[in-house]
């Protein structure tokens, strides 16, 4: 018969995870900021054109929130690449005086490695953003910036997905010469919210039996929606679509009805502005609508999680996925499996 205290609890590993978030910004904040600022004191001298992202997975959308970042704060354009062009169809652009950013929890993946060292030879100024200073990627970059995550264990990435976000802003406020102030509340409104777990348990209840989730929102925090959606899919394993809420009414609207289970993160700002048309419509439609943002908005839907006001909007990402990663983790234990060991995931995913 097992003994109950070696028997290892469901969720474990992502809950402490999780938790550590605050402690992990601070350390950004208190240690990692001064390098990249240098970091990007450097570049910036360089005055790259304009700036290419890539990355896979869960840093795809911190890259994508980084693409928001660049383009509204530095006015400079911004995109995401495809990295097939250059492993699998041998593409050689000219990439002289252009800023590749590579975004990636282990540093390990060879498409990754391969892309960025390409972009190197191709003219590029490269700059790794790791949780790993000693990876592959790392070493075939001109610039690292580490952000401080910690190892890692559980499969869905959590802390590593809010330290990604905070390096990249206070990159793109190095660029700009900015100081990061927006920032420095972080930690402790990041405490707050985690503190709330029992709020989202009971958001939990409405998703156990879900057969698909829509999830939205605009401007900084489409990347949120995006990276919920996939959290949710890869411990739920229910389908979770992710859309602009631009995107959402050129037709996937129609298949949203009174029974369609919708998230809308709703930002503090000018996001929440061009969203609200959308919420108007899925309310028309019936749709059962949880939101997270502010109370006000919250209010006004079937139910939701209010944030913490007066936040900058281009920070706000940071602590707007912190619920929807709690949702994940308590949906997938109410549905009886373990977020910590979703099937067919790996913690490196090796492509090429």
């Amino acid at each position: 018969m097992s003994d109950p205290q070696t028997v290892p609890v469901p969720g474990r590993i992502m809950a402490a995870e999780m938790a550590e978030q605050p402690a992990v910004l601070q350390r950004i904040l208190d240690e990692g900021a001064p390098k990249i600022r240098e970091v990007a004191a450097q570049i910036a001298a360089r005055a790259p054109r304009f700036v290419l992202l890539t990355a896979r997975g869960t840093s795809d959308n911190a890259a994508l929130y980084a693409k928001y970042l660049i383009e509204i704060l530095l006015g400079k354009p911004a995109g995401l690449t495809s990295m097939s062009t250059t492993t699998a169809y041998g593409a050689k652009p000219d990439l002289t005086d252009v800023l590749v950013i590579t975004v990636s929890q282990s540093g390990g993946s060879p498409d990754l490695v391969a892309s960025t060292k390409a972009a190197r030879e191709a003219g590029a100024i490269t700059l790794a953003v790791t949780n790993n200073a000693a990876s592959p990627l790392a070493e075939v970059s001109e610039f690292h910036i580490d952000v401080l995550a910690g190892p890692e264990k559980a499969l869905p990435a959590t802390k590593t997905y809010t330290a990604e976000l905070l390096a990249l802003y206070l990159l793109v406020e190095g660029l700009r010469g900015g100081d990061g102030g927006a920032a420095k509340e972080l930690p402790g409104l990041a405490a707050g919210v985690l503190a709330r777990k029992a709020e989202v348990k009971a958001l939990a209840e409405r998703y156990r039996f879900a057969q698909r989730l829509v999830i939205t929102s605009r401007g900084y925090g489409y990347p949120t929606a995006r990276e919920a959606a996939l959290k949710l899919m890869e411990t739920t394993y229910i389908p979770a679509t992710p859309f602009s809420g631009a995107d959402l009414l050129h037709g996937p609207l129609a298949m949203v009805d009174n029974v369609s289970p919708v998230i809308a993160i709703v930002p503090d700002g000018k996001g929440g502005e061009a969203l609200q048309p959308v919420l108007d419509r899925l309310r028309g439609r019936g749709a059962d609508l949880v939101v997270v943002g502010q109370q006000a908005q919250v209010d006004a839907a079937s139910a939701g999680f209010a944030l913490p006001a007066g936040v900058p909007e281009e920070v706000q990402p940071i602590l707007e996925i912190l619920p929807l990663q709690l949702l994940a983790h308590e949906v997938t234990i109410a549905r009886g499996q373990d977020p910590d060991a979703p099937r067919a995931l790996a913690k490196v995913t090796e492509t090429r």
